[in-house]
C-alpha cells in the first residue's frame, strides 16, 4: 500500500465510528513503518473525528506500527495491548490516551438509518357472513315458524 492509500483507508474506517459517547480531546499521531512509510494524525474533537495526512506536534501520543498492524487496530481485529506486548505496536507519550484511542477503534460503527419499508395495506376482512351459514340460519328459522 502507498502512504496515501493507508491514510485513506484509516480515514474511511475511523469516520464510520460512533464517537458520540466520547468526550474531550484526543490527538494521536500515527507513524507508519515499512511499506507506505509516513505520518498522519487522528483527532477527536467536539465528538467529531478527523484524519489528516500531517504530523501533529501537540499530540497526546504517537503510535508506531506497520500499515497492516494499523489496519487491524482501527478495524478492531487486533487488540492494542496485545500488539504492544508482542512488539507490533510502539507507543510514545500517554499510554492512557493510547488506551482511549483503542476504545474508539473498538466502538461500533454509526448506525445508518434505513427508511422502513412500507408494508402493504392489510386486506379488510368482510363482515358479511358466508351465504351458506346465512341460508342455514334462515332455514332453521323457517322450520320453527
Amino acid at each position: 500500500m502507498t502512504y496515501e492509500e493507508i491514510v485513506q483507508t484509516a480515514r474511511e474506517i475511523m469516520l464510520k465510528k460512533d464517537v458520540s459517547a466520547f468526550d474531550g480531546h484526543l490527538a494521536v499521531q500515527v507513524n507508519i513503518t515499512g511499506e507506505g512509510e509516513g505520518a498522519f494524525y487522528i483527532e477527536l474533537k467536539d465528538k467529531q473525528l478527523f484524519v489528516e495526512p500531517y504530523e501533529y506536534h501537540d499530540r497526546d501520543c504517537c503510535l508506531i506500527a506497520s500499515a497492516d498492524t494499523l489496519t487491524k487496530l482501527v478495524t478492531g481485529k487486533l487488540d492494542a495491548v496485545f500488539a504492544f506486548t508482542t512488539g507490533k505496536l510502539k507507543v510514545e507519550g500517554s499510554i492512557d490516551k493510547a488506551l482511549e484511542f483503542q476504545k474508539i477503534c473498538a466502538a461500533k460503527d454509526k448506525k445508518t438509518a434505513k427508511p422502513a419499508a412500507k408494508k402493504p395495506a392489510a386486506e379488510k376482512k368482510s363482515c358479511a357472513k358466508p351465504a351458506a351459514k346465512t341460508s342455514a340460519k334462515k332455514s332453521a328459522a323457517e322450520k320453527k315458524a
